[in-house]
């Protein structure tokens, strides 16, 4: 079962301890009890930082020119949208 991770906990110390949990399976020197719950937790940090990086570009907004050179806001996702029409 995957270790919860607290909803409080800050995207950066998420990261943080990510990889700290990364270092530790490469060393390969914990058992393979302690190798799975590093294993469990690892994946709860990844799905939360994944939720959090989601949550953020929700909210991002970008001031963008449109062709009349007038401002408007558009979200992050629309902003992609157009980069990639322009390609």
């Amino acid at each position: 079962m995957a270790q919860k991770v607290p909803t409080n906990k800050k995207f950066e110390a998420a990261l943080e301890d990510l990889e700290l949990v990364v270092e530790q399976l490469e060393t390969g020197e914990l058992s393979l009890e302690d190798s799975l719950e590093a294993f469990e937790k690892g994946v709860g940090l990844v799905k939360y930082c994944s939720q959090k990086l989601d949550e953020v570009e929700k909210k991002v907004e970008l001031l963008i020119k449109d062709k009349e050179g007038k401002l408007q806001l558009k979200t992050f996702e629309d902003s992609s949208k157009d980069e990639s029409d322009d390609h």
